[in-house]
């Protein structure tokens, strides 16, 4: 080891560097906080892809496993370091390279955080749509690394529909450069979409080329609380039925509206069984937002609140973003699931969850993006308390078990990292699972990117 620390100080800049086993702990672990990492080697904090690429070079030689991470906000346990192993965090990539406006892209280092990206390219009259809920803090790179989604995603899309190319240094040091600069392209496979969603362990992205759209007008905003689960589940079918094409459409549960409240005292109604936050952009946002809560009532919304302007919006949007935080105040430690279904097989899911939790006798607030059938049950756990936290992962398992028979899936948006590999064989047949992990040897042939992640 002391043979390899030495050849990462002849290839690398000293500030580069850091094997300080406290520093190093900080960034060994995501916010998947019941899964396990290991105790890394070193930190590699790389500024240039010609510094990864010296990194990976060295790693290879001395069959150092690699682990790479971005802003550490992932939630499945993807960036947790292993024994020995190198972590390549890539938070000091933060240079936006290039706006270009007339083709609607944007290139950008993997560093660069989601929110600052928006701000940038707002400035020419761009949006870049994705906005997974941690948007303020989330790296473009690890967006990529899971093909995040988002708040926005049941109009706009996901990280994949904006990524139209890629640098990538390989497990050879070789640097392999997808997708092309022009609108349009039919040269060759899609190789920018495998690396898409692989969570690091094909290769590590160093620079990323994203398309972009116009700036949407204002948005209209609604909230619609509703008294039980099946009347929400059939007004969000029944919008989408109807030809509307709302550009958020969220759910919060009641026990994450009575502890938003508690927390941060938003006037919400406590005993609804949910609420509906929905948005609308466009030229006809006011009149689809009308049309959509019409729809609500007609399916017994107890009560619908309409903002009068975007900031209004925003403050209801709020409520949304502040569950995670607001479910941090119980003082114990959250589990988030990421299981999505088909829109009309969403009432069976979330009461599913619901009927779980009480079989489990198990804290558990469900958040969601109801739009595209992506729930997030949040478990709320003591990690001290063993009868607990068995309780907490058999329920997890149980809600995983839920998706699939509803002919949904395992992993939405925030993939599968050490969290949910056991249960990838239950989604993927074998035929699939042995296709991807030839494309993994084939591209990383002695395993060292990531190493037990995803596959």
């Amino acid at each position: 080891m002391s043979d390899f620390l030495d050849d990462l100080r002849r290839r690398l800049p000293a500030d580069c560097l850091q094997t300080d086993v406290d520093v190093t702990a900080a960034y060994s672990q995501d916010r998947a906080l019941f899964e396990t990492a290991g105790t890394a080697a070193v930190l590699v904090m790389p500024r240039t892809t010609d510094d990864v690429v010296a990194a990976v070079e060295v790693s290879a030689s001395f069959g150092v496993p690699i682990v790479p991470r971005g802003a550490g906000t992932g939630l499945t346990g993807a960036a947790n370091a292993s024994d020995g192993c190198m972590i390549l965090s890539l938070h000091r990539m933060t240079e936006i390279l290039e706006i270009d406006a007339t083709n609607r892209m944007v290139r950008v280092q993997p560093g660069v955080i989601n929110a600052d990206l928006k701000a940038a390219v707002a400035a020419h009259g761009l949006f870049y749509p994705p906005d997974p809920a941690s948007f303020d803090m989330s790296s473009i790179g690890g967006n990529v690394a899971t093909n995040a989604g988002g708040l926005c995603c049941v109009k706009y899309g996901v990280t994949r529909d904006y990524v139209v190319g890629l640098e990538v240094v390989l497990a050879s040091g070789e640097i392999l450069r997808t997708g092309r600069h022009t609108l349009k392209s039919t040269t060759g496979l899609d190789l920018t979409g495998l690396f898409v969603g692989s969570e690091g362990v094909l290769g590590i992205v160093t620079e990323i080329s994203l398309k972009l759209v116009p700036e949407p007008p204002a948005a209209a905003t609604a909230v619609a609380f509703f008294e039980e689960l099946a009347p929400a589940g059939s007004a969000i079918a029944e919008v989408f039925t109807a030809g509307h094409d709302p550009s958020m459409m969220e759910i919060i549960d009641q026990a994450s509206i009575r502890q938003v409240e508690a927390v941060y005292h938003m006037e919400l109604d406590v005993d609804a069984a949910c609420l509906l936050l929905i948005q609308t952009d466009g030229q006809d946002a006011h009149r689809s937002i009308e049309a959509i809560t019409e729809i609500c009532t007609s399916h017994g919304a107890s009560s619908l609140y309409l903002a009068t302007d975007p900031s209004e919006g925003d403050m209801l949007i709020e409520a949304r973003r502040r569950v995670w935080p607001a479910m941090e105040k119980l003082g114990k430690t959250l589990l988030p699931e990421d299981v999505a279904v088909r829109r009309e097989r969403l009432t069976e899911l979330l009461e599913g969850i619901v009927a779980i939790g009480v079989e489990y006798d198990v804290t558990l607030a469900t958040i969601g993006h109801a739009g595209d059938g992506n729930m997030h049950p949040v478990f709320v756990v003591d990690p001290n308390d063993p009868a607990e936290l068995e309780r907490a992962r058999a329920a997890f398992a149980a809600i995983l078990e839920l998706a699939l028979a509803l002919g949904g899936t395992i992993a939405a948006e925030h993939g599968i990292g050490t969290l949910k590999r056991e249960f990838i064989g239950r989604e993927l047949d074998p035929v699939q699972l042995a296709t991807q992990r030839l494309l993994k040897n084939a591209l990383d042939p002695d395993g060292l990117f990531n190493p037990g992640k995803a596959l």
